[in-house]
């Protein structure tokens, strides 16, 4: 037995319908803008997810080092297992981000070993086996005290029949708003927990699925998993999963997941949007400073990553502006000179921050932080 969907309340009709002309509008404001900063922006956004949903399991990569890391950088001052967790999270979210248009697409227990594969594949073991059910019991411990067991799965051989179950759901036919539907998938799966580790991440991996699937918005701009990583967040996440109970009782009233979810998805779209145009902002800044000083138009992509994360790469600038390796490292010794930029670390570790010449309006633009409303309040 699943869950049961609630019904929606007033509030939430009215935020869901907020964050419908919300999406709209967002999917106007990524379609009408440069490509060179939709590209950025996209990759961000993906590193993003990627090293918020690790973060909530443990492994701690800030988000400029993921997007390093997806550029296929070598030298990034991070653990070898913070590499390997990074690496395959990134490319199980590829290959969900590839079937959000698969014409012939179906939900299925293979496809949900095989995602897990691609998440755990680098830990298989005789006892924790990827991308196979769980043979055992499992549990999620309490924060604050490992001793104590926050949530007792259902048993080991309850896992095939409730699996069936939850893919059976995944393809019937429903008019349940996409977005209501992702929310419960995602407590379904990490409800049932059916493999000995990674249920976590592939619960709020299938979640984002299922938004890919409904294609209004490519999943980078619509999944809450950045979202669930903010540490209040996360502490907000874990509570409302462990207010369903300490063992599996789906036969209850899940309203507040839902309206968590809504919430989360409402202020995930406010936080892309505010991106959105401070990127554009800054943009525009640094196309002004580059006219004003002479330096190539090119040269903005690179002052634009230092801007909105803080620091570039010459594979990053090169790749982004289509560049040879001679041409990447000239224009960058180029800005160190006319101290727009200065280097830091060794030569292949190398990355540039801003230099004492570098704008500082476009620093105070990507700096400016934003509010985010709660949309129950509004």
């Amino acid at each position: 037995m699943l869950y049961p969907t609630p019904d929606l309340s007033a509030d939430d009709e009215r935020v869901l319908g907020d964050i419908d002309r919300m999406r709209q509008a967002l999917r106007h404001q990524v379609r009408t803008t440069p490509s060179k900063w939709s590209a950025g922006l996209r990759k961000f956004l993906t590193a993003d997810a990627v090293a918020a949903s690790n973060s909530i399991e443990g492994f701690k990569v800030a988000t400029v080092d993921v997007e390093d890391l997806m550029e296929g950088e070598r030298e990034v001052e991070v653990s070898e297992e913070n590499r390997e967790e990074t690496l395959a999270y990134q490319r199980m979210m590829t290959y969900i981000q590839t079937l959000h248009d698969v014409e012939d697409f179906t939900y299925s227990k293979g496809l949900l070993n095989a995602l897990h594969w691609i998440l755990q594949g680098h830990r298989h073991s005789t006892r924790k086996p990827a991308g196979q059910w769980r043979r055992g019991p499992v549990y999620v411990t309490d924060a604050r005290d490992p001793s104590v067991a926050a949530y007792t799965a259902p048993g080991a051989e309850q896992v095939a029949a409730l699996i069936d179950e939850f893919v059976d759901w995944l393809n019937a036919e429903s008019s349940t708003h996409p977005l209501v539907r992702a929310a419960m998938a995602h407590l379904h799966l990490v409800s049932i927990h059916p493999w000995a580790d990674g249920n976590g991440r592939m619960s709020r991996s299938v979640q984002t699925l299922l938004i890919a699937r409904e294609g209004l918005l490519a999943p980078e701009f619509s999944s809450i998993e950045a979202w669930l990583g903010r540490p209040g967040n996360t502490w907000e996440y874990y509570r409302e999963l462990q207010s369903r109970g300490a063992e599996y009782l789906p036969d209850q009233n899940v309203a507040s997941w839902i309206r968590f979810n809504l919430t989360a998805y409402h202020q995930q779209i406010q936080t892309v949007q505010g991106r959105v145009a401070r990127s554009g902002r800054v943009w525009e800044a640094l196309t002004d400073f580059a006219g004003d000083t002479g330096l190539d138009d090119r040269a903005v992509t690179a002052l634009h990553d230092v801007a909105m994360a803080g620091r570039v790469r010459r594979s990053r600038y090169e790749h982004a502006e289509g560049l040879s390796l001679q041409q990447a490292q000239r224009d960058l010794r180029d800005l160190v000179t006319a101290q727009v930029l200065q280097p830091v670390g060794r030569t292949r570790a190398r990355y540039y921050t801003a230099g004492p010449r570098f704008p500082q309006s476009a620093l105070d633009i990507a700096r400016t932080p934003m509010t985010l409303a709660d949309p129950y309040r509004a």
